[in-house]
């Protein structure tokens, strides 16, 4: 039976390297897969899924306006899985999409993103795989004071900010993976 999955983490966690994992173990079965990224993410280039250790695979884009279910019933049906890198930036409609790739189809589908945003907040695309995936699983890494990580920091000139816009495509070099404890300290010291 088909599944839909949520893998989430925060930045730097491995989400990406993960999911290139997941794909390379099914094509090695001889199944065949559907990689899918956001159209916001190009910092390695337009329909690229690519990790910091730098493994990559072309995939194809969806924006807002894709509609998730049509796209894979009429150019990748009979695909045996969906890997979808960037999940938070799926839409209510696009999650609900994935259920019908799941239980009309019978595809799997795992998805990887960002839980929230650098300011705490959850996005949209991430409530509803909450709430709608058979399976969630998070990915960890550590806060580089030791405790689990669980909040993205944004980082301008290695200094923290707690203002702007909710998109902000980064790496490393924009984000710092962070425990709530230091995440509430940092912002206290520069919020």
């Amino acid at each position: 039976m088909a599944k839909l999955y949520f893998r989430y983490s925060t930045m730097g966690a491995g989400k990406s390297l993960d999911l290139l994992k997941t794909a390379y173990n099914y094509e090695e079965r001889g199944k065949f897969i559907t990689l899918l990224t956001s159209s916001l993410d190009n910092r390695y280039g337009t329909g690229k899924i690519t990790s910091r250790v730098g493994i990559s695979k072309d995939a194809h884009i969806f924006d807002s306006s894709t509609n998730l279910f049509e796209f894979v019933s009429e150019y990748c049906f009979g695909c045996d899985c969906v890997l979808i890198d960037e999940s938070q930036f799926l839409t209510k409609e696009q999650v609900w999409q994935l259920t019908d790739i799941v239980d009309k189809l019978e595809c799997n589908v795992i998805t990887y993103g960002l839980r929230s945003d650098f300011k705490g907040e959850p996005f949209e695309g991430s409530i509803y795989l909450m709430t709608l995936a058979d399976k969630i699983e998070e990915l960890k890494t550590i806060c580089k004071y030791g405790d689990k990580a669980s909040m993205n920091m944004r980082m301008v000139n290695e200094i923290p900010i707690f203002d702007g816009d909710k998109v902000m495509i980064g790496g490393n070099d924009s984000y710092l993976p962070v425990c709530r404890t230091y995440y509430k300290k940092m912002k206290e010291k520069h919020g």
